[in-house]
């Protein structure tokens, strides 16, 4: 009563709008008394008076909620002249409360209609008032209600019914009523096999859908779209588009309906001719006018990368609404014309549509790819102006922008700010730190995410592995590996691919491999992520095995592939699988990016090949720093020392700035070359031009003076260093030791690296050379004594060779290759030759 009489006191205008009501539950009218006077009808209701057939016509034309007050008078109405007993004028003012959206009246009129004049019809129009509003669980329940009552459904009912089944996934319901339907009888019925094929379809029972259509006597529009709707929302869009070429030859013409509902199939295949056929039927059908036929086109030809045909049909539209806005901007996003989203989003303010959340959702990427944070801030103004910001997917939009933009302090500021946070909300965040190298902030929010008993899903985890990787935090990866197996994602293809990176950056490549023999299928990105871990850990030889059995497994390489096994190749020198990989690259033209080209540069200046090495570098029309930087590398570790100096002074007006790798390369040659006064001039230039000398450049300068037997000016300038020499400098200073037979500088330099690092077996191997080039074996003695004291022995050395693309290896002793009888046979018949 009293919402009731709020809206009475609404009113505007007593003398124009009458103030006439009713109490519902009693079902007598209620006059508020008024200063005005005895209220007044509208003549047409002073018309009516009595004759339930002219209501009944006026409450049927009352079926939107701006027409329930107006319908609330004639009910008010029919009270006072008495006629609201006829039934068929109860019937209509249900349905006039249903249409009206007010069900609360409806459900309060059904209730205080006598049980004995309650029939099927209704029941199914206070059941069609719940489903259709959305609340499926009264719907369905209203059903068993009528059936308690002893009221018996008709085919009227059950699609009303199984259309609530379908809003509350509820299969197990919907199962139970169609067997009722076909006890009943009623399966042959048309309206009845609809709603059965929408109830299968939406809960994901696609082939009791397909049973259902398939075994309908008759079939109509409704029957084909909803079939074609039911295949697309379960992403069996080739199925869809095989039923819609068959409703084309045999079934009922498709509507505005269908083309809506088959052209999503399209966008999702990327099926762009299957498309362009469907819009010729469109336009030879006159269905081109229609808004929501031409949103669908322009959606499937943005999906389908054909972004200027999206906009033909954009430009061409005589009415667009929101829908047409947005599926233009998340196109050209999606189709990475991200400055013509961003443009598209001006104009449609320009023309006076306001953004809604979906529009900032599909807007903000192109912002993102842009890195056009400025604009970004806009639209994060625009939508905090007008409520939006609130809304979780808008909100995860921000955050992604702001963290792909390198702004995770705002990114944080939105997260923090969100009062309710789904898995994807935290998964962006923890992404946003990863991807900025925030690596201990992503496992602190990580943690906070499990404390707060948020729902862990393969995205968080696929978005956190790396931050275990980066951090090489092998516990913390381990941990996140029983989540993964405790929550069911080990099947998740992602999340392998994602373990397996982790296992390998953490050097467990034991673990990695497990994951990946145990994946099925397995795709491109799950051999890169072996195969690169095994190449960066130095485990060339079992990388190339799986190179082989990714080829045999019918996979095509691709750049991260390429990049990954030329490693191993240019280690093993491995040169006729290089050239191999080479021809490979020139058929799949990945000459075209630049850091192919510098990693077969690499191959070939590893493997020897310099002149090839050379060609290649010449033809490279982009080179940056690191093909600079290989190919003089490659000139100074072949002894071309005069060659690599030539290439530096080359590089200098290419307008490349030299990197501390660069300077490594040049005093490399030089050092090579014995040319220590060119050295000195180059680290000179070096600290006074260009960058601040590191550990590498001091060990390039204690290696050029050790090679030329300045051993005391090379303790005096690692004496002059700004920081502490480390094992591997004080190394290079021993060997010159033994070299040039320095013994006394030899043993002071050992004594040290012994305390220093004492499990490195190469430094007592040299104090012994050094000891024995001098004859002082029974200091070598001690020495080997000390080795075994220490539980130290020598590695063993070892051998590759490549024999028809295949690389073996091979050390001292070893018979573990299944060749080995005939290879020491063979051996030993060259031992007398």
């Amino acid at each position: 009563m009293e919402a009731i009489a709020r809206l009475a006191n609404q009113s505007p205008k007593p003398s124009r709008v009458i103030r006439t009501t009713i109490n519902v539950k009693h079902e007598t009218p209620v006059i508020p008394n008024s200063k005005y006077g005895k209220p007044t009808w509208p003549a047409h209701l002073n018309a009516f008076a009595g004759n339930s057939n002219l209501y009944e016509s006026l409450l049927g034309s009352y079926t939107n909620p701006k027409a329930l007050a107006p319908g609330k008078q004639v009910h008010a109405h029919i009270l006072l002249t008495g006629v609201h007993h006829n039934t068929f004028l109860r019937f209509k003012l249900l349905n006039m409360y249903v249409m009206c959206d007010s069900l609360e009246d409806a459900r309060k009129l059904f209730d205080k209609i006598p049980k004995s004049n309650h029939d099927a019809f209704l029941w199914n129009v206070i059941i069609r008032g719940y489903a259709t509003n959305g609340f499926s669980e009264e719907a369905v329940g209203i059903f068993y209600q009528m059936q308690l009552a002893g009221i018996q459904p008709d085919n009227f009912t059950f699609p009303f019914v199984l259309k609530a089944c379908a809003g509350v996934s509820a299969l197990q319901k919907g199962m139970e009523i169609h067997d009722y339907v076909i006890k009943r009888g009623f399966e042959p019925d048309v309206y009845v096999g609809n709603g059965l094929i929408a109830l299968y379809a939406k809960c994901g029972s696609v082939e009791d859908a397909w049973q259902v259509f398939d075994q309908m006597p008759e079939r109509d529009v409704v029957s084909w779209n909803s079939m074609i709707a039911g295949y697309v929302q379960n992403r069996c869009c080739d199925e869809a588009l095989e039923l819609f070429d068959q409703m084309e030859l045999a079934g009922p013409k498709p509507n505005s309906i269908t083309v809506v509902s088959i052209l999503p199939a399209c966008a999702d295949l990327e099926a762009l001719q299957e498309g362009k056929n469907i819009h010729d039927y469109v336009t030879r059908n006159g269905l081109d006018s229609q808004v929501s036929v031409e949103n669908a086109l322009i959606d499937m030809y943005a999906k389908c990368g054909v972004v200027e045909l999206a906009r033909q049909v954009f430009d061409k539209m005589s009415e667009r609404n929101i829908i047409s806005w947005n599926s233009m901007i998340a196109g050209c996003t999606q189709a990475g014309y991200s400055d013509k989203a961003i443009e598209m989003f001006s104009h449609m303010q320009q023309a006076g549509i306001k953004p809604d959340a979906i529009s900032i959702a599909s807007v903000l990427p192109a912002c993102t790819h842009m890195g056009a944070l400025q604009q970004g801030k806009e639209i994060h103004n625009y939508a905090i102006k007008n409520g939006l910001d609130s809304i979780v997917f808008v909100a995860n939009s921000l955050i992604d922008m702001y963290s792909k933009c390198g702004t995770v302090g705002s990114s944080r500021h939105v997260f923090n700010n969100l009062n309710e946070r789904n898995s994807v909300s935290w998964s962006v965040m923890i992404a946003g730190y990863a991807q900025n190298s925030y690596h201990e902030e992503a496992v602190s929010l990580f943690r906070q995410m499990q404390l707060v008993g948020s729902k862990l899903v393969s995205i968080t985890i696929t978005n956190f592995l790396p931050s275990c990787a980066h951090l090489a935090s092998l516990h913390l990866g381990k941990e996140i590996h029983c989540h993964i197996l405790r929550n069911g994602f080990e099947s998740d293809i992602f999340v392998e691919n994602g373990l397996i990176d982790m296992y390998a950056k953490c050097r467990n490549l034991e673990l990695a491999y497990k994951v990946f023999d145990k994946m099925s299928p397995k795709d491109i990105i799950s051999f890169n992520s072996v195969i690169a871990g095994y190449a960066q850990n130095s485990h060339y030889t079992k990388a190339l095995e799986l190179f082989r059995q990714m080829e045999q497994a019918g996979m095509k390489p691709d750049p991260v592939t390429i990049l990954s096994i030329l490693l191993p190749c240019a280690h093993l020198s491995a040169l006729r699988q290089g050239k191999e990989i080479h021809n490979y690259i020139i058929r799949h033209a990945y000459e075209l990016h630049v850091f192919v080209l510098n990693s077969l540069l690499d191959m070939y200046v590893k493997c020897g090949n310099i002149d090839t090495a050379k060609l290649l570098f010449d033809r490279i029309p982009q080179r940056d720093v690191a093909s600079w930087n290989t190919m003089i590398a490659g000139y100074a570790i072949q002894g071309q020392s005069k060659a690599a100096l030539k290439l530096f002074h080359e590089m200098q007006p290419s307008g490349l700035k030299p990197n501390h790798i660069t300077f490594i390369a040049v005093l490399s040659a030089c050092s090579h070359a014995g040319l220590v006064e060119e050295g000195w001039q180059y680290f000179d230039c070096m600290c006074q031009s260009y960058i601040t000398p590191q550990r590498e450049h001091y060990a390039c300068m204690v290696d050029l003076l050790c090679r030329a037997g300045l051993l005391n000016e090379a303790l005096d300038f690692i004496n002059k260093m700004p920081f502490e020499p480390d094992p591997n400098l004080l190394g290079s200073l021993l060997a010159a030791c033994r070299i040039h037979c320095n013994i006394e500088l030899g043993e002071r330099v050992a004594e040290h690296l012994f305390e220093v690092d004492p499990e490195n077996t190469g430094y007592y191997v040299l104090m012994s050379n050094i000891y024995a080039a001098s004859g002082r074996w029974d200091d070598v003695t001690k020495v080997r004594k000390l080795m075994e004291e220490r539980g130290l022995k020598k590695k063993p050395g070892w051998s590759w060779i490549e024999v028809n693309s295949k690389v073996h290896a091979f050390h001292v002793g070893d018979r573990s290759h299944p060749q080995s009888e005939n290879i020491y046979a063979i051996l030993k018949n060259l031992s007398y030759i």
